[in-house]
């Protein structure tokens, strides 16, 4: 959803981390909760997957990210953030579609942690069987 001319905003998911995302038109900066993307994220494997869909698009230096991200851990932060400049890029040009969707980065993750089940340790762990 277009909020003014050249600002494209969008929001990504992945495990229970949730990225709200804007993108203004600029020179490739980010602010991810008002900090930049060396300070927030520390290890190089994060800085790259975030940097992923403008890879695919050739949109490097035409965005300035803003987001504001919460829950989930590190990495699944980053792959939310991911997904949330991926759809924010089809506001921005829908021509976009076809290589981030080949990418697969429009997709939402839908893997999350299974519930615990009572009579067991875990999700599936059972009990320590005891025959006598």
């Amino acid at each position: 959803m277009a909020e003014t001319e050249g600002t494209y905003s969008a929001t990504g998911r992945r495990k229970t981390a949730v990225a709200r995302v804007r993108l203004l038109p600029g020179d490739g900066s980010f602010q991810i909760n008002e900090r930049s993307l060396e300070v927030y994220f520390g290890r190089e494997t994060s800085r790259m997957v975030v940097n992923q869909p403008f890879e695919v698009t050739n949109a490097r230096n035409r965005f300035n990210v803003v987001a504001n991200i919460n829950g989930g851990g590190i990495s699944a932060q980053a792959e939310a953030l991911r997904h949330g400049i991926a759809r924010a890029l089809l506001f921005a040009d829908a021509s976009f579609r076809q290589p981030l969707k080949k990418a697969g980065f429009l997709t939402r993750d839908s893997r999350a942690v299974e519930r615990k089940k009572y009579g067991r340790h875990k999700a599936r762990k059972r009990p320590q069987y005891s025959k006598r």
